[in-house]
């Protein structure tokens, strides 16, 4: 439980600090910002060893994501309305489905027959 509250609130630094890079460098801070989440998503599952460690990253990037995308009563926001802003938004939600769903367990004994035969 404390590795995936850590991932948790790894995914949640992430999410910000790609969130500041993407507008920041435009197009190389936006391909920076995805490859830091996709390396945050992939190497939770491959330290855990399963699938749920590269959902918690991507929940505490999408937490932080969502909550950067509201607006104050000041008016002020972090993401823009342009191109960069929305791929980094569905860029990642499809970088995090990618590698919790991609993630393959390899077979026990390490044949390359079918299990149970």
């Amino acid at each position: 439980m404390v590795a995936y509250a850590a991932l948790f609130l790894l995914g949640a630094v992430v999410g910000v600090a790609g969130a500041l890079v993407q507008g920041g460098w435009f197009p190389g801070g936006l391909l920076l910002a995805l490859a830091g989440a996709a390396g945050t998503f992939h190497g939770g599952s491959r330290a855990t060893g399963n699938r749920a460690g590269a959902l918690a990253p991507a929940a505490g990037w999408l937490v932080a994501v969502m909550l950067l995308t509201a607006t104050r009563p000041e008016g002020d926001f972090v993401f823009g309305a342009g191109l960069g802003s929305y791929a980094y938004l569905l860029g990642g939600m499809g970088v995090a489905v990618m590698c919790a769903t991609l993630w393959q367990q390899s077979q026990p004994g390490g044949y390359n027959a079918r299990l149970g035969k």
